[in-house]
């Protein structure tokens, strides 16, 4: 053996160079991570090249300098450099599977275990050394417990994948780390430096595993683990160590669910991810103290190690079915059928008969293959689809290639969470009468006219309504008034609060609502705040025949949703969906997004459909904000008019009072008036066309956009693409639907 060097600097170099690896990694990972989570939300896609580039970055930033310690004459150094070469070099050689979209799960992970594989083969002479599986079995498990109970399991072949890639990773990880150097530099050395070479090479080993942001956690929890690995000191009891903390994330983390949108606040994902993270961290913590001291130098006494090991696998169990959520929870597929029902001469309450029978006819074959295969579906009818419970490969392309299936998408699944998250409360007081928006679009003038919305049903599909003063009186009431295909629920009721604010908006009593007489039924279409195409148009159906029966649809509905690609919609997923509304006679009124200033970010489902009164927004000013989505949309001009969507105050389900911004917020301001269009007119009822019409001419000019914001006419030079028609007028439309024939 080279004899060690007495001078401090190649240990002072490699402090150095471990310092920079962490940095480095965790700035460009997380950076990256962060930046992709919020484009969307500007209307803009996270091209997947970038990811990439972002990989071999990290990579090449981190492989230079840990060449440059191979240089040194102190073989703790060198070895310390390699392990950071070869950890670099796993980001490097993963850093293309990113480009895998994260609705692609699946085939992320399956891509990841042919590189590790490939990369455990070309690892495998460094693998000298067996012993210490168990000691690293119990450790990995132990730290991977937290996970069993804050998480929940994708898919079973997400899940098949995911033990596998943690395996993968775990031989990788083995192998990294030549401790002959460090052997050489007593125990308690060996646990201090060893620990903290092998921590920053776990840190480029959970740089490299994963989605983005499944590999933020792994970048957590796996470096703390390398002080126990530097107490077993085997290439395969660190194997077994990290391939079992690998798979807590791993598998029980969605990583379509860590995103900065879902509030940690109201307790989703990100909380149980971070409480699990910080649980992990007291384990390592206390496997540095207790490896340090209990496992003997040769990793043995196997039969405590092996009655440690059962021990936590049992526990694992344990927490699992005791306090976890036991089962799969993954991603199902989405089937739409090429025959798509025509509605040419059919109107009002004929519609669902024909969509229903339609669907019938078309899809016996399929239901009945389906059957066959063991597989449970959920059949649609609004649009002639199927949503199937798998989201594998193999019954994907089974599916693709059937005669009448026309495409596959995705229908993601959130994961269940340990608990709800609590119910939103509002830290506003009770309005004392019309709130600035009301009175900007007319509404108390419409009102003195005798239009209320007395009369008409305003349906609400979205996150569930609070049965708070405000809109609980307007409650239609029965047993076909209220839908919640995500829980089960009989009676209304939202945790976030979404739902109730901008119902209270359309109608909710005591100042805030457009249309205070008028009566609603609810459906919940969000769960923290995420849906799917099938959760979409479970709510649709709903509306158009509560209980089955179309003469119980509601007039109008307001829709504060969108279901962009990474929910599993494209372009057409629920454009039948609409077409069938339209021809009930179902009056429907949509957000336009909150991607702008952007042109062409109005393109969302159902925001882009003609079928769709789309709704940009305005502040108090009447300036078009900066977050109301453009047009033009597949051609057409977006949004149709605007409405108050800046700082609107209106009920919480938890109780108080909240102003929230949004086109989520305008949209049910025009809902309302249509409501109040309706019920001054009642022969105006089911006539779409006419009522648009109506809107559009009597609308408001709006010339001014936000500081924030291109000029009114950035838009293909059409001031529509901002504005639509203008600010939506209560008083000019209910004096014009009253003089309507």
């Amino acid at each position: 053996m080279q004899p060690e060097s007495r001078s401090p600097w190649p240990v002072v170099a490699a402090v150095a160079v471990g310092l920079w690896t962490v940095g480095v990694t965790w700035v460009l990972q997380s950076g990256w991570w962060l930046v992709a989570d919020l484009l969307p939300s500007f209307g803009l896609d996270a091209p997947p090249a970038v990811a990439v580039v972002v990989g071999l970055v990290n990579a090449l930033l981190v492989a230079v300098p840990a060449a440059l310690l191979r240089l040194s004459g102190r073989p703790a150094v060198q070895a310390a450099g390699t392990a950071w070469l070869l950890g670099a070099g796993l980001v490097a050689a993963l850093a293309g599977s990113r480009a895998i979209p994260v609705a692609y799960h699946e085939w992320l992970l399956l891509c990841q275990l042919l590189i590790f594989g490939l990369c455990d083969l070309a690892l495998r002479r460094r693998r000298q050394e067996g012993g210490g599986r168990l000691w690293g079995l119990a450790a990995g498990v132990a730290v991977a417990l937290p996970w069993a109970w804050a998480g929940s399991l994708g898919g079973w072949f997400e899940t098949f994948l995911a033990v596998l890639v943690a395996l993968a990773v775990g031989v990788c990880a083995g192998s990294l780390l030549d401790w002959a150097p460090f052997r050489a530099l007593g125990r308690g050395r060996r646990l201090w430096c060893g620990g903290l070479v092998v921590g920053v090479a776990f840190l480029l080993v959970g740089a490299s595993a994963g989605a983005a942001g499944t590999n933020l956690l792994l970048m957590a929890v796996l470096p703390p683990l390398g002080f126990a690995a530097a107490a077993l000191h085997r290439p395969a009891g660190v194997a077994a160590l990290v391939g079992a903390a690998t798979l807590g994330p791993l598998a029980f983390v969605d990583p379509e669910e860590l995103s900065l949108l879902l509030n940690l606040e109201t307790r989703d994902i990100g909380y149980w991810a971070l409480l699990a993270v910080a649980c992990s961290l007291a384990v390592a913590i206390l496997l540095f103290v207790g490896y340090g001291l209990a496992v003997p130098r040769d990793a043995g006494r196997p039969l405590l190690a092996g009655g440690l090991a059962v021990l936590m696998l049992l526990a694992g169990l344990g927490v699992y079915f005791g306090v976890g959520r036991p089962g799969f929870h993954g991603d199902r597929l989405f089937a739409i059928l090429k025959s798509q029902a025509s509605l040419e001469g059919v109107r009002g309450t004929a519609v669902q008969p024909a969509l229903r029978g339609h669907a019938e006819e078309t899809q016996r074959d399929l239901l009945a293959a389906l059957k066959d295969r063991g597989l449970g579906y959920r059949s649609y009818y609004l649009v002639n689809a199927v949503e199937v419970d798998a989201s594998d490969p193999v019954t994907r392309d089974w599916l693709a290639k059937r005669g009448e299936i026309d495409r596959v998408l995705f229908s993601p699944r959130l994961r269940p969470l340990p608990e709800p998250p609590a119910v939103a409360k509002g830290p506003l007081p009770a309005p004392t009468g019309p709130q600035w928006n009301l009175e900007l679009i007319g509404a108390p003038t419409a009102w003195a006219t005798g239009a209320k919305g007395q009369g008409i049903v305003i349906g609400t599909s979205d996150s569930g309504v609070g049965m708070v003063p405000a809109v609980a009186d307007g409650y239609r009431g029965g047993a076909d008034s209220w839908y919640d295909p995500w829980n089960g629920s009989k009676t209304p009721q939202d945790h976030g609060g979404h739902g109730t604010h901008t119902l209270g908006s359309a109608l909710g009593r005591g100042g805030i609502g457009v249309a205070p007489e008028a009566t609603w039924i609810g459906c919940v279409n969000l769960d923290r705040n995420m849906a799917n195409p099938a959760y979409y148009l479970d709510c649709l159906q709903f509306m158009l025949a509560p209980g089955g029966d179309p003469t119980r649809a509601p007039n109008v509905l307001t829709n504060s949703w969108g279901c962009p690609a990474e929910e599993g919609c494209d372009r057409n997923a629920l454009a039948q969906a609409l077409r069938g509304l339209k021809a009930a006679g179902i009056y429907f009124v949509a957000a336009a997004g909150n991607s702008g200033p952007g042109c062409g970010t109005a393109d969302e489902v159902p925001a882009l459909y003609p079928e769709s009164m789309t709704v940009g927004a305005v502040d108090k000013d009447r300036q078009v904000t900066s977050f109301s989505s453009r047009g033009p949309a597949a051609g057409r001009v977006k949004p149709d008019v605007v409405a108050p969507g800046a700082e609107v105050v209106s009920a919480m389900p938890g109780g108080g009072y909240a102003a929230m911004d949004g086109t989520s917020m305008a949209t049910p301001h025009v809902a309302g008036v249509v409501a109040l269009m309706w019920s001054a007119n009642p022969a105006l009822i089911g006539d779409i066309d006419r009522t648009t019409a109506i809107l559009r001419e009597t609308a408001s000019p709006v010339t001014k956009v936000d500081r924030a914001s291109e000029p009114i006419d950035a838009c293909g030079g059409d001031p529509a693409n901002v504005r639509g028609a203008g600010l939506v007028d209560a008083a000019a439309a209910v004096n014009a639907a009253r003089a309507a024939r």
